[in-house]
């Protein structure tokens, strides 16, 4: 199969987990309420992957700008991290999930970043689902951290200016030793990625969708999975070159 024509499943889905909040404001209850509604929500998305045969799912949890929002919010974030940390990760080892976290670790706890590295290190030889949690990160930020990364190469005398291009900085880039999403999900009804995987998502196919995030449930997955396998992927080719290609692959 040519490249440039999509596969009926992604081999990497993204998701911006947007509603929560706005959730449980519909029902009169506390932000955190709906919070606790979409961790339940994470599960159901990671069960679809798990039965589809997608092979990543990159999930954003918080973003960098999140640390502004009020501080009991934010408070109650952290303990409902905490505890997915301490819950969770168990069984999805069992279940042969690989677990990785992206971001800057630096202004969590130490007792959330202990629980971080003993999620990766406990799971990192899985292979059946690569789960990325985004969490304290910005698409900015990690393009940021990967200039900073070249420009020290070149200070040290290992890399040449004139040898940066687009290879050298997406090696930087978190996520590099994935395949870029195929497939990007926002739930919520806002039509932005918000600084989620700028250099990532540069030909990923977008698809969005009013439900809130706790309301998310396999038909709705399905639907999404739907749209996406019927769309033409030309990566900044013509309808006709993609065509082309497609019948050169086609045997005979």
């Amino acid at each position: 199969m040519s490249p440039a024509v999509s596969p009926s499943v992604p081999r990497h889905l993204a998701v911006i987990m947007d509603g929560n909040g706005r959730w449980a404001e519909r029902r009169r209850r506390p932000r955190v309420i709906g919070h606790r509604a979409g961790a339940r929500a994470v599960n159901v998305c990671i069960d679809f992957c798990l039965e589809r045969g997608i092979g990543a799912l990159t999930l954003f949890a918080f973003s960098s700008e999140n640390w502004g929002r009020p501080e009991e919010e934010v408070g109650a974030l952290m303990k409902l991290f905490l505890n997915a940390l301490d819950r969770e990760v168990e069984e999805l080892h069992r279940r042969q999930v690989r677990v990785r976290f992206i971001g800057d670790r630096a202004r969590f706890s130490d007792d959330i970043r202990a629980r971080m590295h003993a999620a990766e290190t406990l799971t990192l030889g899985n292979t059946r689902l690569h789960l990325v949690i985004a969490a304290s990160y910005g698409g900015r930020q990690d393009i940021a951290h990967a200039a900073r990364a070249l420009a020290e190469e070149v200070a040290a005398g290992r890399l040449r200016p004139q040898d940066i291009d687009e290879a050298a900085l997406g090696g930087h880039v978190a996520l590099a030793d994935l395949p870029a999403p195929d497939l990007f999900i926002r739930t919520g009804g806002d039509h932005r990625i918000s600084n989620f995987l700028l250099w990532q998502l540069a030909y990923t196919e977008l698809w969005f969708t009013d439900v809130l995030w706790p309301d998310l449930d396999a038909t709705l997955l399905q639907r999404a999975l739907d749209d996406f396998s019927g769309r033409e992927r030309r990566f900044g080719l013509t309808s006709a070159q993609v065509a082309g290609s497609t019948t050169e692959d086609t045997p005979a």
